[in-house]
């Protein structure tokens, strides 16, 4: 089976207490809210303390073009995949051109080329490097990205895939949606980038990573990994749930869409779809040590606990992310992995999962062992 050897993320530069970003929508929204402070508490129960942007808070005081904020992103986006990359590769010993391809991921800008043909020349990679730019699966693309360099590494055991990913969810911010969901994802989003290493099990074994006896545990090439085993994935799109969540684009950008159903759709879905994604593997929820989850919302989380019956003591990895670093759409994942790592890493042959929710509405699964 491919690993997942290492890991690593980064955050722009501009760190915004949640107060301060609670006043700025004060004043913004206030004209079209006549009770704004009952409206301000979804400050305060999205249990975020602070959140990182690219940009500074007076960057959010004027409107901007599309073209504007496309640049921005293009910028930071290149800056902050390449940091993550750098960071990646150095804590598995490995230089860029070790990698044989690299999956990217975003949903909060574009380019042309993508930015990983930015990155394969920034980072001096192999110029006969695959590339494949994922966009389109909001937070759902962490975890589908890492299925795709799952079944890369797969077909190819020979092969390495990094797989990168970047959102920059602040500067998609539309100054003239005074709706009460754009509102909300004031309170809630946020930027970041993160890079996951996946080998196919011919390279890991030929350094000493690779697949040992299934009893044992797979040896660290250094000591802050634990490479675990991918065992598989799954994708799931929910029918005549296309409404739930993804962006209107509209002359100035991209508009916000997502639904206050999530909640209840994570409690009245989750659970049939996760225990038949375990069926075949011979697993039930009980066998599952970790529970690696997105964190959407505060709401989202307590879903999941319904849904899946997880003790919340289990989740405090992933509410700690929410309260340090907001909702960084595809890239939360990868966070949330490394708050794993540190508080409570996979013992040797317990069973994880990573779930996330993307636009369609839609789901997917990453099961690994330690």
């Amino acid at each position: 089976m491919p690993i997942l050897r290492s890991v690593a993320t980064a955050l722009p530069p501009y760190q915004i207490p949640q107060r301060v970003a609670r006043s700025f929508a004060g004043q913004h929204f206030a004209p079209d809210f006549p009770a704004i402070e009952r409206y301000l508490t979804v400050f305060e129960h999205a249990q975020i303390e602070t959140r990182s942007f690219a940009a500074p808070p007076e960057w959010f005081q004027t409107t901007h073009s599309f073209g504007e904020c496309n640049d921005l992103f293009m910028t930071w986006a290149t800056r902050l995949t390449e940091e993550s990359a750098r960071r990646c590769l150095a804590a598995a010993g490995l230089r860029p051109s070790d990698v044989n391809h690299l999956f990217f991921v975003s949903t909060t800008g574009l380019a042309a080329p993508s930015i990983d043909a930015y990155l394969i020349n920034r980072l001096s990679m192999d110029r006969h490097t695959r590339r494949t730019p994922i966009w389109g699966l909001g937070c759902a693309g962490g975890v589908a990205g890492l299925a795709r360099a799952y079944e890369y590494t797969l077909a190819y055991p020979h092969h390495r895939a990094l797989l990168l990913s970047i959102e920059l969810c602040s500067i998609t911010f539309q100054w003239n949606d005074l709706s009460k969901r754009n509102l909300i994802a004031v309170s809630l989003f946020s930027d970041g980038a993160a890079a996951a290493l996946v080998e196919g099990d011919a390279v890991a074994s030929s350094d000493g990573s690779g697949e040992m006896d299934k009893a044992m545990q797979l040896p660290a090439p250094s000591p802050n990994i634990e490479p675990v085993r991918i065992l598989g994935s799954q994708s799931t799109l929910w029918p005549d749930t296309i409404d739930i969540m993804g962006w209107d684009i509209v002359d100035t950008g991209m508009q916000v869409v997502f639904s206050s159903r999530i909640p209840h759709i994570v409690r009245d879905l989750m659970r049939e779809n996760v225990v038949a994604f375990l069926e075949p593997y011979g697993l039930a929820l009980d066998d599952i040590g970790k529970f690696i989850l997105h964190p959407g919302g505060a709401k989202v989380i307590q879903a999941y606990e319904q849904a899946l019956q997880i003790d919340p003591e289990r989740l405090q990895p992933v509410r700690e992310i929410l309260r340090r670093c907001g909702n960084m759409s595809s890239a939360t994942i990868f966070f949330v992995y490394e708050e794993f790592v540190r508080q409570m890493p996979l013992k040797p042959g317990e069973y994880g999962l990573l779930a996330v929710l993307g636009p369609g509405f839609s789901c997917d699964l990453v099961l690994i062992q330690g």
